[in-house]
């Protein structure tokens, strides 16, 4: 069965820290609504002060850090990502980005399309950036892309695609990137699209992302009996319990062993390609902890972590390593065929680290999909986002203990907000007889109502 590690205790973040953390958050400006000094802040309802050992030092190894700027770098990345949260939904159809940078993750900056927008974002302790395009009109151009290469892909053209591989919105230079083998590959693909060429930067792309699985023998799970994944986050589905995995490791039906070999449980459902979900459906053996695989990290949340925040890896052949958020929402060609709305990231992976954990600070990102290079030299890797696996099946990510706020016993407070439930940026709900907005991509639970955690909720 799934074995059970004790809790990792961390220390608090420096007081030197905690001055560049509320830096961040800033004063209220003009359609950017004030947080109360009495509720808690995006770090302590994240909980960045319990992330484990062993992605703490994952960090330093990876990112060149010393432990006091690893654990000031998760605070001021789960502040910035509240603040940018805050401004996005302040500033509407002219939001067009946003990303932490410094070794501290210490400088947040907000792209809008409208200069007016500016003062609003320096109040908010934000460096503003005005820029041409929006991220919906880029988002709309990307998705367009996406059905073009499904199109391409069904007309038996695989060619087009694998020629150029991977898509995304960059959103520090405000433009589509295509990355392609060959430039008449982008050029195909783009006019298939109908997309607009001012959007659009291609780029050289000399290799070709692979899904990470391997046939050798090894630890985590194995399915059929030889194909080697790892386990992403471990779920629950009312009383069923079972974990998140990426889609390319098994299909509907298969069996999987644990990595002692013995029998483990059933995927239940898989999709490959299109995206690279998964989850398996465990025998009454094996119990689901809110630990990442082989380690002590706990697992307290899945709030969507910010361009430029760190972000760690735990798989079966490398363990841990850790890199950037480089962008969201891409697109990654593998000869199977398209996978959209992967996460693109400069952490390392090899063979078998497939479907395994990606974590920032506390927060459950998503599992493993695939990549280039290795763990030698470096190399990029794309994860499949964990709030969509968990949406699209009703699964529920085992966490720790409730969130900031005590559930006790609320009665009903009325309203549709529910525990469980995954919302996404720009969401609204009602809680308590008031109206509410999501800032950051979350999926609900006791002790996170809306009134309890404002780095996720504000007052509609």
């Amino acid at each position: 069965m799934l074995h059970r590690h004790a809790r990792a205790a961390c220390a608090a973040v420096a007081a030197a820290g905690a001055l560049l953390v509320a830096g961040l958050s800033g004063s209220a400006s003009a359609g950017v609504r004030p947080v109360p000094s009495t509720v808690p802040g995006a770090a302590q309802t994240l909980r960045t002060a319990d992330a484990p050992p062993a992605l703490l030092d994952a960090m330093r190894r990876d990112l060149g850090l010393s432990l006091p700027q690893a654990r000031l770098r998760l605070a001021n990345e789960a502040e910035a990502g509240a603040t940018a949260g805050r401004l996005r939904a302040a500033l509407g159809r002219h939001f067009a980005g946003a990303w932490v940078r410094g070794p501290e993750s210490g400088t947040l900056t907000v792209a809008t399309t409208d200069a007016r927008d500016v003062a609003a974002i320096r109040a908010r302790g934000a460096r503003a950036v005005v820029v041409r395009h929006s991220l919906a009109s880029l988002d709309a151009a990307k998705a367009r892309l996406d059905r073009a290469a499904d199109r391409l892909h069904r007309a038996a053209d695989r060619q087009a695609g694998t020629d150029t591989p991977v898509w995304y919105v960059d959103v520090r230079r405000n433009t589509l990137v295509v990355q392609a083998v060959r430039p008449a590959a982008a050029a195909r693909l783009l006019a298939a699209a109908g997309v607009d060429r001012a959007l659009v930067r291609t780029s050289k792309f000399a290799e070709r992302p692979r899904p990470l699985y391997d046939l050798r023998g090894g630890d985590a799970y194995y399915i059929g009996g030889s194909t080697r994944c790892s386990i992403g986050f471990p779920v629950t589905r009312g009383s069923q319990q079972g974990f998140a995995s990426a889609g390319h490791c098994g299909r509907a039906g298969s069996t999987t062993t644990g990595s002692n070999r013995v029998a483990q449980g059933t995927f239940q459902t898989s999709v490959f390609p299109g995206n690279d979900m998964s989850w398996v459906a465990t025998n009454g053996n094996w119990t689901a902890t809110p630990y990442v695989n082989g380690s002590s990290a706990q697992v307290t949340g899945s709030t969507q972590a910010t361009v430029g925040a760190s972000v760690c890896r735990s798989g079966s052949t490398t363990g841990w390593h850790c890199g950037t958020v480089q962008q969201l929402n891409a697109s990654v060609t593998y000869q199977e065929g398209t996978v959209s709305g992967v996460t693109r990231t400069s952490v390392c992976a090899e063979p078998g680290d497939s479907g395994g954990s990606f974590i920032s600070g506390s927060q459950a990102q998503g599992v493993t999909s695939g990549g280039t290079g290795d763990c030698t030299s470096g190399g990029t890797t794309y994860f499949q986002p964990v709030n969509p696996i968990l949406q699209a099946y009703g699964l529920t990510l085992k966490t720790t203990t409730s969130g900031p706020g005590d559930p006790g016993n609320p009665g009903d407070p009325g309203g549709t907000w529910s525990a469980g439930t995954v919302y996404q940026a720009g969401d609204t709900v009602t809680y308590g007889g008031a109206a509410y907005r999501c800032l950051q991509g979350h999926q609900a639970q006791p002790g996170w109502e809306p009134p309890n955690v404002p780095a996720l909720w504000q007052r509609a």
